[in-house]
């Protein structure tokens, strides 16, 4: 999306233009500063929940400020009463009279009437709030906040590499989010006035320098700021410690992780462990994995300062992971997070997973005042015998990882509200409403599966998809579908019970077992009988608003060979190489 003013502007030669919604940015031939298209989604998404917090926060200030301005009414006005009732006292002790007594109470009811006309109406300013972009490259994601989001006041833009820095300055100056220039008037007085208002430093400032170093420059409360996005080539962990401290408390925490082929497999579980202090999951769902693994993480780094987090969305897209997490200070709820933490064993045959918390809260009410007391206790275990209940394979240990929710259900509804009234605002608003119309409705439980998964496993016809989600509600378990991977479903019930579901569609479309092997998986999972039969009749609730919302998984190319391109040079090893000769 594009607007008339790129028609205007001169590019100059070995530069291209590129334009997205209103922002304008060149792009050097020489690869100065690395710029991802694929991630317009990621940064048309990220505009729209940064804005919706923003506006969340706003409200909530302001309902403090209304409260603290009708404590301060009620002082005032009991102050007033209090010397009211003691003037009078006075008046009725002394008699009525000519003396300094009339002339004092006339000198109160003046002085009263002259406060109340000098008050002034007393109006509340909207609070603007401080981003941090630590990882800023050409800096087209902050040039966007700045000129997208209303409620920001600047927006920091950092790199380490001198010619990223370069290609901001150059990109900054061109959407007129510059430092403004001093009035040559202003300038030729040598006098300067102290009334005189500081130079404005612009609303975007760049900032050239360590990200980590930066972020733990602005822990302290007073120079805390209220957003930090991280949008890392590749992994984010070495930042996680610096952000989860410079940001303010319910302040919003936003980071990209694009190492899946670390977080999603086994191949490098070593790495894993060594970024994310967990082991990732070999499964069809190990996208939602990767996302639980990244927010344990986050998790784990905030409580170590007394904090803890608040997931509002977090979405794994294409390539990489997203999340939106608010910063909270609270000891009672870091104490929590052994709760919101498990390990889980993943079957290596058909894929079923055993959760094993590593705490649990006790809730005792006390008799007499009925308060809730909470008592944290460590949890029994393991859940399950050392090989896999369903099939007898062999099972392997991931995590730890966050178990608690993925999203916040009221902060995705009024993320969709503004994206109803702003599609036009956004490039790829069919694919934001698709993906988070399908994560409002998704259950707060860990993993998805696939029927044609499981139905390759039993090695049956692949049943369809309402069929399925039709059989389990009408077992009275809950059904919603899952944002990381189309056709999948999340369910309350056990693996054991959705093997029972495909063990009675079994029975109506039968396997030829003199295809199947005595030692494959489907024959150990056909050896066990149903424990219910199935009801595959149509439930009203198979279909829901996600299903009937086309779920765009990815973006038209707008020019061939459209991708993730390559690491930008940053020249810092020809500089080494220079100083060594």
């Amino acid at each position: 999306m594009s607007d008339a003013g790129s028609s205007s502007i001169t590019v100059p030669e070995g530069f291209t233009l590129h334009t997205e919604n209103t922002s304008h940015i060149l792009i050097s031939s020489k690869e100065e500063a690395f710029l991802n298209p694929v991630q317009e989604f990621n940064r048309d998404l990220s505009v729209a929940c940064i804005r919706v917090w923003s506006e969340e926060l706003n409200r909530e200030k302001e309902a403090k400020w209304k409260q603290a301005q009708e404590r301060r009414a009620k002082r005032e006005a009991g102050g007033e009463a209090e010397t009211g009732q003691q003037k009078k006292a006075k008046t009725e002790s002394t008699g009525p009279s000519n003396g300094p007594g009339d002339d004092l109470l006339g000198d109160v009811s003046t002085a009263g009437s002259t406060y109340e006309s000098n008050k002034r109406e007393v109006l509340y300013r909207p609070h603007k709030f401080v981003l941090l972009e630590a990882l800023s490259a050409t800096g087209l994601r902050s040039i966007r906040y700045a000129k997208e989001i209303p409620l920001v006041r600047f927006v920091i833009a950092n790199d380490l590499s001198p010619s990223a820095t370069a290609a901001m300055k150059r990109n900054v100056e061109l959407n007129g989010l510059g430092p403004s220039s001093p009035d040559p008037a202003d300038g030729s007085s040598s006098v300067v006035s102290e009334h005189q208002p500081l130079p404005d430093r612009g609303k975007v400032r760049i900032n050239e320098g360590d990200a980590c170093a930066l972020m733990y420059n602005h822990r302290t409360e007073k120079t805390r700021v209220d957003v930090v996005d991280l949008d890392p080539y590749g992994t984010a962990a070495p930042f996680i410690d610096g952000a989860v401290q410079c940001v303010n408390d319910g302040g919003l925490l936003c980071v990209t992780c694009t190492d899946l082929s670390v977080l999603a497999t086994t191949n490098y579980h070593e790495k894993c462990f060594s970024n994310y202090g967990g082991i990732p999951v070999k499964a069809e769902y190990c996208h939602e994995a990767a996302l639980r693994l990244v927010l344990n993480t986050l998790s784990t780094s905030a409580s170590r300062y007394g904090r803890y987090i608040e997931p509002l969305l977090c979405l794994s897209i294409d390539f990489y992971v997203r999340l939106f997490v608010r910063i909270h200070s609270a000891p009672i709820e870091v104490k929590k997070t052994a709760s919101k933490t498990a390990i889980y064993y993943i079957c290596q045959g058909c894929q079923s997973y055993y959760e094993q918390p590593l705490g649990r809260i006790v809730e005792k009410v006390h008799e007499r005042s009925g308060n809730v007391n909470l008592q944290f206790k460590t949890q029994a275990g393991p859940p399950v015998p050392p090989k896999c209940t369903e099939c007898g394979s062999a099972l392997h240990v991931a995590g730890p990882m966050w178990s608690g929710p993925l999203h916040n259900n009221d902060f995705i509804s009024r993320v969709l509200g503004h994206l109803e009234g702003n599609q036009d605002r956004y490039s790829t608003a069919v694919r934001m409403k698709g993906m988070l119309t399908v994560a409002n409705e998704e259950l707060h439980i860990p993993f998805y599966f696939t029927p044609s998964r499981i139905a390759g496993f039993f090695h049956s016809v692949c049943p369809p998809l309402d069929d399925v989600a039709s059989a389990l509600l009408n077992a009275g378990h809950t059904v919603s579908r899952s944002h990381a991977l189309p056709g999948s479903l999340k369910t309350s019930a056990t693996r054991q019970d959705v093997h029972d579901v495909f063990r009675s569609w079994v029975k109506k479309h039968p396997v030829r077992m003199d295809k199947v092997s005595e030692t494959s998986l489907a024959r150990q999972l056909l050896a066990k009988e149903a424990r219910t039969e199935a009801n595959f009749t149509r439930h009203p609730r198979s279909v829901t608003q996600a299903s009937k919302v086309k779920l765009v998984r990815y973006q038209q190319n707008p020019t061939p060979n459209w991708g993730p391109g390559t690491k930008a040079d940053s020249g810092t090893k020809r500089k080494r190489e220079e100083e060594n000769e």
